[in-house]
């Protein structure tokens, strides 16, 4: 079955998110739509996980089969096709030919996000940042980051969903703050995601960059749930899915 992977590019702000929603504009609807244009026949596709509602994508991944497809396609026209169609802010980066048996979400071995806070009020990137009035501190910030490092229970920092069961435990394999200018950095990355879990977690780690957070405080949310972190979740303008991993075997050669 000729199946490819897609690297893809998006502005989050016009869209209800990922996940194709009724009467909703969002980024996969937006692929599919395109997808019925190019293709005649039926078709699958999936991404790799779903980003919220103003969320961006600086690198998100997804497959595309086309079971009955009778005319050979290269990865090339397939890109042009789609961008060609797609809205201007929505762009395909790369396609590839992949596995047959690639699959987007369930073959991810990790995934990365990238958090933009400004300090300072921008004309060019309101839509891309957060921005804090109050001033930081950026060392504690990073300090509280690092207790991120590890396997532990995140329900604090996450929005359940009460109709399907889940693990809440992930297991973060590098968090980071790093400065640039006028700009904050947190970069995480993870096995998996939990609904809301970046923007809670950049949320509690400004408490601790003004001062109302203590580290002991930041440390006790990773071991007892706790509402709290509800109250400050960041918005979704400076959240990027910045990058998808997987094992180099899923790419067929």
């Amino acid at each position: 079955m000729p199946t490819w992977k897609l690297e893809i590019e998006y502005e989050g702000t016009r869209y209800r998110g990922w996940q194709i929603q009724h009467n909703a504009k969002t980024i996969q609807g937006e692929m599919q739509d395109a997808a019925r244009q190019l293709f005649a026949s039926k078709f699958e596709f999936f991404g790799a996980g779903r980003t919220d509602a103003g969320v961006h994508a600086i690198e998100q991944v997804a497959h595309l089969k086309v079971p009955e497809l009778r005319v050979n396609v290269t990865p090339k026209q397939i890109q042009h096709g789609f961008n060609d169609i797609l809205p201007h802010d929505i762009n395909i980066l790369k396609v590839t030919n992949a596995a047959d048996n690639f699959h987007a979400r369930k073959d991810a071995v990790a995934r990365q996000y990238l958090y933009q806070i400004s300090t300072r009020r921008t004309a060019f990137a309101k839509n891309h940042v957060w921005w804090i009035k109050d001033a930081l501190d950026v060392k504690a910030m990073q300090t509280a980051a690092e207790m991120l490092v590890g396997k532990h229970d995140f329900i604090s920092f996450c929005e359940l969903d009460e109709t399907k069961k889940q693990s809440t435990i992930v297991t973060v394999e590098s968090a980071e703050i790093l400065m640039q200018d006028h700009l904050i950095f947190f970069r995480i990355k993870a096995s998996h995601f939990l609904w809301k879990m970046v923007r809670r977690i950049v949320g509690m780690l400004a408490e601790v960059g003004r001062g109302n957070l203590t580290y002991d405080g930041f440390a006790r949310l990773l071991k007892f749930p706790s509402n709290a972190p509800a109250k400050y979740t960041a918005p979704p303008s400076g959240l990027f899915l910045e990058k998808v991993f997987y094992k180099k075997e899923t790419e067929k050669k």
